[in-house]
């Protein structure tokens, strides 16, 4: 198992970074929109479970990603609202570059600022042509997924404190 951490500073109090965080509409966006890490495909979001936070959330991922299927679900773990979460793949999950993963979220206050830790641990695929891949790209995948999870949330922030402007248009 390998993991990848990245840490982010926030201009917020914890609770509001943790809840920005914790919402898959921010934080899944780079995985619903074409890209070039996604190599020009996007996966589907569906959640499976009333509660779309919190302990026992459930949801599932499908899609296709160079022609070959992507689905997976995913649960939360662990989740101490506020300042702590935990949510891994369950199941069989049909992926290109991991066949488990397991993220972190962890928040803590540090004087008028938030610090923000994400992680990924996964496991490599079993294939010996997904393993190529996860060799190649895995490291480079959860550090994109890390960046963007952490700058949507960030961004996400800043528009909820200037009403949805920010100050470079401001300025125009």
């Amino acid at each position: 198992m390998k993991t990848i951490k990245r840490k982010e500073v926030y201009d917020a109090p914890p609770e509001k970074v943790f809840s920005c965080i914790d919402d898959l509409g921010v934080t899944g966006m780079h995985m619903t929109k074409s890209s070039g890490m996604m190599m020009g495909s996007k996966l589907n979001l569906e959640y499976l479970a009333a509660n779309h936070t919190g302990l026992g959330s459930k949801y599932r991922w499908t899609g296709t990603t160079m022609g070959m299927k992507m689905d997976f679900t995913v649960e939360v773990t662990k989740w101490i609202e506020g300042v702590e979460k935990v949510w891994e793949t369950i199941g069989e999950a049909k992926m290109i570059i991991y066949s488990w993963y397991r993220m972190h979220l962890l928040v803590y206050p540090n004087g008028n600022i938030t610090h923000a830790e994400l992680s990924i641990s996964y496991e490599k695929p079993k294939g010996w042509f997904a393993r190529i891949i996860s060799l190649f790209f895995a490291d480079w995948y959860c550090n994109w997924c890390l960046k963007n999870m952490l700058s949507d949330s960030k961004r996400k922030i800043e528009e909820d404190k200037t009403g949805g402007f920010s100050i470079k248009e401001s300025l125009r």
